[in-house]
């Protein structure tokens, strides 16, 4: 049976957000557990996480060639990381893939199962997300939450993206390459050109002689 596209995206995402906790496993010298747990975390946490609130089946015990492609990437890159350059920029622009993946995947989920355009789009930037948040934070890396520049709000224009152009009446394959696009653009922009929001600036508190 052919796959569709966001079964592709599915297994894409999976592979690339697994490569990013196997990286940042060989930014921390851990051996080869250690790249087989971060990947994995990495690579099913998010979708692990959408599934626990869909109240569905976890993807991944009803298919266990998600962990498989997980182990297997995390073997890759014990073997090959040390011949990349850059790995902490390799990580940044494969999350950004992973995330645009899983932003369109997520979402067409969350749509197919409840039917809300609301839901669809948190579960898209759950899914985007979550992985990456658990990955800086069991390997000690600055969190993506953390860093200025646009990082959830891509996963919220891929998802939002895909969802319109389902709303509308899109083609599945373009509402899924609208969505896919969008949130890499958006990610891929931020880390080229470091894209931010206004950050909060605190302003001086009044002293309590001046409150009526």
């Amino acid at each position: 049976m052919p796959l569709s596209a966001i079964d592709l995206l599915d297994y894409a995402g999976v592979a690339v957000f697994a490569a990013t906790g196997a990286l940042a496993a060989s930014r921390k010298q851990l051996d080869i557990i250690g790249f087989l747990f971060l990947a994995s975390v990495t690579g099913i946490g998010g979708g692990t996480l959408r599934d626990v609130i869909l109240n569905l089946p976890v993807f991944w015990v009803a298919n266990s060639g998600y962990v498989l492609i997980c182990a297997a990437v995390a073997v890759l890159v014990f073997f090959i990381a040390h011949r990349v350059d850059s790995r902490w920029k390799w990580l940044l622009w494969l999350d950004a893939i992973g995330l645009a993946a899983f932003s369109v995947m997520g979402a067409a989920k969350g749509l197919a199962i409840t039917g809300s355009p609301v839901v669809s789009v948190i579960m898209g930037v759950l899914t985007a997300t979550f992985g990456g948040i658990l990955r800086d934070l069991l390997a000690g890396e600055p969190s993506v939450l953390l860093r200025p520049e646009i990082y959830v709000s891509a996963a919220l224009a891929g998802a939002g993206l895909y969802t319109l152009g389902d709303l509308i009446g899109l083609p599945p394959v373009a509402s899924d390459l609208a969505g896919f696009v969008a949130a890499f653009l958006v990610r891929g922009g931020a880390l080229k050109f470091g894209w931010t929001f206004p950050s909060y600036k605190s302003r001086p508190g009044r002293r309590p002689e001046d409150i009526p």
